[in-house]
Parts: structure tokens; sequence; C-alpha cells
């Protein structure tokens, strides 16, 4: 067998959790990434029949149509049987916060519609308190964008609105711009900030996802460690 990285670990063991005959939701980031190489491989070796696939973003559908694995609509199915997806941070309660690669809505949309959320990640994206190592994602409409600035400061959150090489804003799949929330001592409850943030007119969603995974895997190069809500 050929060496694997970390992400590469985890994404072969989520794969110990698929059956012929699922739909599945794929999410989106570089080890979902793994994890539809690997689906797709396995796919086309015939190791699984009759999968359905729920891609998280335009890109993912575009990797796993590379692997003709058979795409649908969460409409066309209603539910979703599991959904494997990565992470940007977790904490010890296994709330994550997701996002960065730009998909938290469609994410959290399917993975809010699966039977089982299993989340997938190398062993750096553990922490002891959200938003400690990187942003919070926030998805926003693009009327009158701007105003929603004042408010994240008085959440203790410093934005800063994401954009393209050229300076121009970013473009989600769904037609908004996203703001990047950076907090200086983390996120002290998730739960009240994502009530605050939702409360707000204008804005679509966050990356903060609580209670949602059932479990995670986490690799190193050497070995694996499951990680189950509580």
């Amino acid at each position: 067998m050929p060496s694997m990285n970390a992400k590469q670990r985890a994404a072969a063991e989520a794969l110990k959790y698929v059956r012929s005959d699922m739909v599945l939701g794929l999410g989106s980031g570089s080890t979902s990434e793994c994890f539809i190489i690997a689906l797709g491989e396995a796919f086309q070796s015939g190791k699984f029949s009759n999968l359905r696939c729920v891609p998280t973003s335009v890109q993912v559908e575009n990797l796993a149509r590379k692997y003709s694995l058979p795409i649908i609509r969460l409409e066309e199915c209603g539910v979703v049987d599991l959904a494997v997806d990565g992470a940007d941070e977790i904490d010890p309660r296994l709330n994550l916060i997701k996002g960065l690669g730009a998909a938290l809505i469609r994410e959290k949309i399917i993975e809010q519609n699966s039977r089982r959320f299993i989340c997938i990640a190398d062993s750096s994206k553990l922490v002891q308190k959200l938003g400690t190592k990187g942003p919070l994602p926030v998805e926003v409409i693009p009327f009158a964008h701007q105003t929603h600035e004042a408010f994240f400061h008085s959440l203790g959150g410093t934005p800063r609105l994401r954009s393209r090489e050229d300076g121009s804003p970013f473009v989600s799949d769904n037609g908004n711009y996203i703001y990047h929330l950076t907090f200086s001592e983390g996120i002290t409850s998730p739960q009240d900030l994502d009530r605050k943030l939702h409360s707000r007119a204008g804005i679509v969603g966050t990356g903060l996802f609580i209670s949602m995974a059932e479990m995670a895997i986490i690799a190193t190069e050497s070995d694996i460690r499951i990680l189950h809500h509580r």
C-alpha cells in the first residue's frame, strides 16, 4: 500500500463507513477532496454500486464527475445517508468552524439533512476553543454589506471582506459575499455568537457547525483517533 499523508489517512478511514446504495454528501476542502478521490477510485473499481452523491459546491461536483460518481440534488433524495466533510477547527465537543473553502451554506444545508455526518481532519485542526487559529466565515447578501462591519465589531470580531486576487469581492456559489471574522481571544460561546449572527438581517449563515458532527476521524502521519460527540 502506498504511503499516505494524514489527510489521505483520515479519508481512507471514512471510506469504511460507506456502503453500496447510499446517498452521500460530499464535503469541500482539501481533506474532503482526498475522500472524494478515494471514493471515486473505489467506485470505479466496483467496490460500491448504486451510489448517489450530493456535492456541496460546484468545484466538488466537478471533481466527483471526474471519477464518474453519480450526482443528484438534495431535493431529489430529501435525506442524505452519510455526509463526509472536513473542518477548519474542531473543539473538544466536536463543534466546528467550517467554510474557509467558501461552501459553508451548502455544506450546512446538506449536513443538516444527513442521517450521519462524519468530520475528517488532520490533528492540526484540533483546538481547545474555536476561533483561536483562524477566522470565522460569515456569508452575507451583497446589498449594503458594509453595514454589518460595526455589528461584527460589537460582537468582538474584526471583519475582513474576502476578496479575489484582483481586489474585487469574492462571490460564493450562492452569489453572496463572505466576511472573515477574527477573534483575538477565540470564541467564548459558539452557540451565543451563532444565535446573534443569525438574528441580523442580511446574514445568510455562519461557519459555526454546532452539535452537528456525530464523530470526527482525526489522523496523523502514523495513526487514527476517533472522537465522538459529547
